[in-house]
């Protein structure tokens, strides 16, 4: 194991309280590319990870459908908040440390630690690391949170499932941290949706929207997508992310936290009941959704499942960040996907109605090889 020098950065709009961010900050050094160009330099090889699309600001008709969503469905977000919460609980008690995969898991990480103090009158640690496809999870920030809490149980977290990648990737992550170092890990990752029955600690396996998935820094914190590239980060650095202070003025980071927070005393009961009940279920990780995406792939000639993402969270994120062909949908009609087909319209983006899949909907990526997909 090598020496632990690295501190948390000191980074994002979250009070400390809430979050400690165990990533290097990259604010001072220019990342990002139009969408178009890094699409075509991801598809031609160079990993994700390695830069940072520029930050789509919605205009005001979206960032109203984000609060008016928020506001509808707050209580079902804290339910499910709620119901993961306690299952935790049951399952690690006083030792839990929540570790959330930034970015889309540090809001619900901070959920999670809400409910717990709200709920037991705990305050158990917060922190927020990297995980990369194909690139595994930031061991620096794992061997720093074992540092400070030896007798700590690692709880990972993060938003939602799609394919499962994440959900694979932290498998694989665990698995070769312990050979490595002879420590066990759980692998276990708790989200709020699981609709691609990848986990077995979920709040709901239901494809519904959760409203921290239509936006992007300015609902986690201000903090970018995480960065692992060789020429800004060390073997022995944590992995990066930039601080966008310059979007403070768009932040609502911490008013989404509160909206949710302020439901957790009308949600407790149940939640408690329903988490109670998963005790004596028999559930399975199934990653059922793979045979959707396998379906499309093949009617729809897809080079790569890594271009077919499922679900109405990773749905978003291809509006949002990357190069799209087209929107699948299953039901239009859905009060879940308003913002989707909002941002489809904005950009120009085919939706074709689609009922023959378990997800509520799926984001094609637009090939920028010259198949003309």
């Amino acid at each position: 194991m090598s020496t632990i020098t690295n501190q948390p950065a000191k980074i994002g709009s979250y009070p400390e309280d809430d979050v400690l961010f165990l990533l290097k900050d990259l604010s001072h050094i220019e990342l990002e590319d139009s969408t178009v160009n890094r699409e075509i330099r991801v598809q031609s090889g160079q990993h994700y990870s390695e830069s940072l699309p520029i930050e789509y600001q919605p205009p005001k008709e979206y960032v109203d459908l984000f609060w008016s969503t928020s506001s509808e469905y707050k209580k079902k977000v804290a339910l499910c908040v709620g119901i993961v919460a306690e299952q935790i609980y049951k399952r690690k008690g006083n030792q839990t440390i929540l570790v959330s995969l930034a970015r889309a898991g540090t809001p619900v990480g901070i959920l999670i630690k809400r409910y717990l103090t709200l709920r037991y009158n705990l305050s158990i640690p917060h922190y927020s690391v990297s995980i990369i496809r194909d690139r595994g999870i930031d061991e620096n920030a794992l061997h720093y949170i074992l540092s400070k809490h030896p007798e700590g149980n690692l709880q990972f977290v993060d938003g939602w499932t799609g394919k499962g990648a994440i959900s694979i990737e932290l498998t694989k992550a665990c698995r070769e941290f312990e050979e490595k170092y002879q420590t066990m890990l759980d692998d276990n990752l708790a989200v709020i949706a699981d609709p691609g029955y990848c986990t077995t600690l979920f709040g709901t396996r239901e494809d519904f929207l959760i409203p921290s998935a239509c936006l992007n820094s300015t609902v986690s914190g201000l903090v970018s997508r995480t960065v692992l590239n060789t020429q800004y980060i060390g073997k022995n650095d944590f992995h990066g992310a930039k601080y966008y202070r310059e979007l403070t003025s768009s932040d609502v980071s911490n008013e989404y936290i509160e909206l949710i927070t302020a439901e957790f005393p009308a949600i407790m009961e149940e939640a408690k009941v329903i988490a109670s009940q998963r005790v004596s279920e028999e559930i399975q990780t199934e990653f059922l959704g793979m045979q959707d995406v396998k379906n499309i792939q093949a009617k729809f000639e897809i080079e790569s499942t890594n271009y077919i993402k499922p679900g109405v969270g990773e749905t978003t994120r291809v509006l949002l960040r990357r190069v799209p062909w087209k929107i699948l949908m299953r039901d239009p009609s859905s009060p879940f996907v308003k913002h989707i087909l909002m941002l489809a319209e904005e950009k120009g983006v085919e939706v074709m109605p689609y009922p023959e899949m378990n997800y509520l909907c799926m984001g094609l990526i637009k090939s920028v090889k010259g198949s003309g997909k």
